[in-house]
């Protein structure tokens, strides 16, 4: 059986980072997911496709390559052969992701794809759907949840880092509207499994958020190994 760890949560709450690093820490393959819907919103905007038009995003995806390549210590996200990893977090695409990630064609591409990976690889798998839609049966399921404003807070800096304007009312402002776009769609919407560990990283370190979700890791894999 393939070890996959899955976890969910809203924008900002260090999925992203936490993920990574624990996939580097137990030497599993890191898989974004969300990472796969920002360079499908990316190559569409870029060739004038209507977000709204969910056949054709369908139609762009199953004509597109996604790859994940690691390069010493960073994993870098390629479509059609272009590195897109920087590309793919200008605000640009945060403000339009959603849009496109609401499309159930588009969804099922992804997720098609997101499942053939954890059938070959131990990994940790992170987005807002991951628990319960993409991997159901994930040996270990967390949910990241996180105070709007600390957040908010978190996102600015990483804009500030980029050089990047910005305000944290501006990003508080997004972040909210966000979280109500993911948790009200009606395809795969962001939800808390029941299944899930929930960690909240309010007043947490990455440092702290990657020990913890390595702790909820290793005693679900030694109850699951005692049982066996």
């Amino acid at each position: 059986m393939r070890r996959i760890i899955a976890i969910d949560g809203p924008a900002g709450s260090g999925k992203s980072t936490t993920a990574r690093l624990v996939a580097e820490r137990l030497r599993f393959l890191y898989l974004d997911t969300g990472a796969m819907y920002r360079a499908i919103t990316l190559k569409a905007l870029e060739e004038g496709i209507d977000l709204k038009n969910e056949e054709e995003l369908e139609e762009l995806a199953l004509d597109s390559k996604i790859e994940f390549r690691k390069q010493n210590s960073n994993t870098q996200v390629f479509i059609d052969g272009e590195d897109v990893t920087s590309k793919i977090r200008d605000p640009l695409i945060d403000r339009n992701v959603s849009l496109a990630s609401k499309h159930r064609k588009l969804r099922e591409v992804l997720v098609g794809w997101q499942r053939q990976m954890g059938e070959k690889n131990d990994l940790v798998a992170e987005g807002r759907d991951t628990t319960t839609v993409v991997f159901p049966d994930a040996l270990v399921k967390v949910y990241l949840d996180c105070d709007l404003k600390e957040r908010a807070k978190r996102r600015l800096l990483e804009f500030k880092q980029k050089g990047i304007p910005s305000t944290l009312k501006e990003q508080s402002r997004e972040l909210s509207t966000r979280d109500k776009f993911d948790s009200g769609r009606k395809v795969s919407p962001l939800l808390q499994d029941r299944d899930a560990v929930v960690v909240d990283t309010t007043d947490l370190t990455i440092e702290q958020q990657v020990q913890k979700v390595i702790e909820v890791y290793q005693k679900i894999l030694k109850a699951y190994e005692k049982a066996l």
